[in-house]
């Protein structure tokens, strides 16, 4: 060891010189440690300011040269002045309002626009919640992210509480069964052929079981066929044991966890129970019983009655079953038909509880008003009538060749074996054919034919030529046509009709029966 060795060696024993040197080393670490941060500062700013081109919006548009507030869209080559890439974003998404919207950009770059749009808008709510949460400021808020092994599938924590989930292929592809969608690639391949066999099959199916074509128009054909078509070729169709057990419980259970949701609505705003009488082709008496709500109608129960007495005490006890199985404290009101039984039934009810009122079926009451009407003589002697026409002209092939040649002819609606609005409809349709019926009774081909000279084309004849029965068909039509309306309406299941039958009333509903009979009908 040489002599200035030695010298370093005897000063950096003494404890105060160690101390000093120990100050000195750190000194010396902190003010690198001040240089590499504003190294990083530098870096992070940079990074900063290039965020922005990293948005999805500029790959479909560029800046104008001279300005960076004015910015072309690459499809349309419309020129966006002001608001930057959040205003471009709106255009490619089509959003009205702030901008007009790109006409000529693809499918599936709107959709992510528009996926790109609902993120910044729930990121922002985020940041405003928290704000509101923290009365320091959100700026101080920052999370720590988790490990990438964690965050795998899971929302991602950024800084200033924003969450953002992690990408997929769902969020830059749109669906492709919904209208306008693009197809994928493997069915943009298809040819017509193809997709005209696919066609084929789905038909020879339908028409095989004898499926109603309407059946197309339930809202599960469409994911039944995109469930095939996601797995593939290799899927094979349920048997049928499968379909009669174990298929037909699973949808057993999902129906009565639908029915168990509903349940929370009929406790928070009450329901209505309504039971509604028919007959089957196998002549059973049936009672249908069903809960409605404010959520929508759910079938209950069906009740065949055949083998018992339907008076007012068998009726109150399956009201009674049915308000036990839905609660008593969560059903208001009964509708049943406006029958002496069910009205009955109904007061019997209310006395055992009375917090539920009873009332009738505005169709069915409707109804009783249009049979009472079509019991007059002068209605059932104009049914006649028309009945008669209408067969005679359904009966002979010629004649009604005849009529289906007349420039606008539809065919006339016959009455069907029923006491309520087919008459009146009837009449209405023959009433709308009254210048072709005429027009066919004078014609010379059918003067020259030999149907003239049936015995039952007289009395034809004389009907269609009658001035007074076409008369008093306009007068009873335009008398029952308010009646016929509002039995549309309350007889309709898209809406809830009771404010209609109110609004009908105010307007005179109730008195259209004493007008019909002060009317001078000849």
């Amino acid at each position: 060891m040489d002599q200035k060795q030695q010298q370093k060696s005897e000063f950096c024993s003494s404890p105060l010189q160690q101390l000093a040197l120990l100050i000195l080393l750190s000194l010396r670490k902190m003010s690198s440690f001040g240089q590499n941060s504003t190294a990083a500062s530098t870096q992070l700013q940079s990074q900063q300011s290039s965020r922005g081109k990293a948005d999805i919006a500029w790959e479909h548009c560029v800046e104008v040269e001279g300005t960076k507030k004015t910015l072309q869209c690459l499809h349309c080559k419309k020129f966006i002045k002001g608001g930057g890439i959040n205003r471009m974003k709106q255009h490619l998404a089509g959003k009205s309002g702030e901008v007009k919207k790109c006409d000529k950009v693809p499918y599936d770059v709107r959709f992510r626009m528009q996926e790109s749009l609902k993120e910044f808008e729930e990121i922002k709510k985020q940041a405003k919640n928290q704000w509101e949460d923290n009365p320091f400021g959100a700026a101080d808020l920052q999370e720590i992210p988790a490990p990438p092994s964690q965050a795998k599938g899971k929302e991602i924590a950024t800084t200033l509480g924003k969450k953002r989930k992690a990408s997929g292929l769902h969020n830059y592809f749109a669906p492709r069964t919904t209208p306008g969608s693009q197809p994928s690639i493997k069915s943009a391949m298809a040819g017509m052929k193809d997709i005209h066999e696919a066609d084929l099959a789905v038909a020879r199916f339908f028409f095989d079981s004898c499926i109603p074509i309407n059946a197309i128009n339930s809202p599960y054909f469409q994911p039944m066929i995109d469930a095939i078509a996601a797995i593939g070729s290799g899927y094979k169709g349920p048997t049928y044991h499968a379909m009669r057990t174990s298929l037909l419980k699973d949808l057993k259970k999902e129906v009565q966890l639908l029915i168990d949701s509903y349940r929370k609505v009929w406790e928070e705003t009450g329901c209505t129970i309504m039971g509604d009488g028919w007959q089957d082709q196998k002549n059973r008496q049936l009672i249908n019983f069903l809960v409605y709500c404010p959520r929508g109608i759910t079938f209950v129960r069906s009740v065949d009655a055949s083998d018992v007495v339907k008076d007012a005490s068998m009726l109150c006890n399956l009201f009674k079953e049915l308000v036990e199985f839905v609660g008593a404290s969560n059903v208001v009101h009964l509708v049943t038909d406006n029958a002496a039984n069910c009205k009955k039934a109904g007061k019997m009810l209310n006395d055992v509880y009375p917090t539920i009122f009873w009332s009738p079926c505005a169709a069915h009451c409707l109804n009783l008003i249009l049979s009472d009407i079509g019991k007059l003589d002068i209605v059932s002697q104009l049914a006649t009538s028309a009945s008669l026409v209408t067969k005679f002209v359904y009966n002979h092939a010629f004649l009604l060749a005849w009529l289906r040649k007349r420039e606008g002819w539809t065919e006339i609606i016959r009455p069907g074996p029923t006491r309520f609005a087919t008459t009146f409809i009837a009449l209405k349709s023959i009433l709308d054919h009254k210048h072709d019926l005429q027009a066919l009774v004078t014609s010379l081909e059918f003067k020259e034919s030999r149907y003239y000279k049936d015995s039952k084309a007289k009395d034809v004849v004389a009907v269609v030529l009658d001035n007074k029965f076409w008369s008093n068909c306009q007068l009873i039509v335009k008398v029952v046509a308010p009646l016929m309306r509002l039995l549309r309406i309350v007889d309709g299941d898209e809406r809830p009709s009771l404010g209609y039958v109110y609004d009908g009333m105010k307007g005179g509903i109730g008195n259209f029966v004493k007008v019909f009979m002060l009317l001078p009908i000849t």
